[in-house]
């Protein structure tokens, strides 16, 4: 079931950045260790409901209701435009020495978690991912979908947490440059600001 093929292609498809691997990062860099942990821990569970969707067979419900599709769609938009102008508006003012800057863990790992939730390619892409490795021969296919899913969630949050550990590793830096740390926090932002309006133009 965990074979070689499905190990190299899961752990090819964490490793690729997006939204989930940027947020993390970015959060690592500017908000410290333990608020990186917290992202990579939101953004992980923000994968639940795809991989739940997806082996009830909900997904292609999505995929087909063009409604449904769009507005998911464009929520997620208008939500990573929302984080772009925050990271903006905040350019400049966050310092990882004080305690006003450190952003509850909660409300770190619940936008990692709409992050990942308000995509509506994720369930799509885990129903015409995980069918690929279930066993032909196999008793129950909808146990090996869980495993498969759990497996997969282990390894995002494995990655994402290195992800995060790296940046703060070279946080020191950032902070002790701040025109690089504003120059950083825009450069976020706009990634932010382009995959929002990458979502809004997606088709189903």
């Amino acid at each position: 079931m965990f074979s070689t093929e499905f190990l190299i292609t899961s752990l090819v498809v964490v490793l690729v950045p997006g939204t989930g691997v940027i947020y993390t990062v970015s959060t690592g860099l500017f908000l410290g260790r333990r608020a990186s942990i917290a992202a990579a821990c939101g953004c992980t569970a923000g994968i639940i409901p795809h991989l739940t969707a997806s082996i009830l067979g909900l997904s292609a419900i999505l995929h087909m209701s063009a409604v449904a599709f769009q507005g998911i769609k464009y929520a997620g938009a208008i939500y990573l435009l929302y984080l772009a102008w925050s990271m903006w508006r905040e350019t400049g003012a966050l310092s990882f020495n004080s305690p006003s800057t450190r952003k509850n863990d909660r409300q770190i790992a619940l936008r990692g978690f709409l992050l990942n939730i308000l995509n509506p390619k994720l369930s799509i892409f885990f129903l015409a991912f995980l069918p690929l490795f279930v066993s032909t021969d196999t008793s129950s296919p909808l146990l090996e979908m869980v495993l498969l899913s759990a497996a997969f969630m282990a390894m995002t949050l494995i990655i994402f947490i290195l992800y995060g550990l790296a940046a703060h590793s070279v946080s020191r830096q950032v902070v002790d440059a701040p025109h690089r740390m504003a120059w950083l926090q825009r450069s976020f932002a706009a990634v932010f600001a382009a995959l929002g309006v990458k979502l809004a133009l997606t088709e189903p």
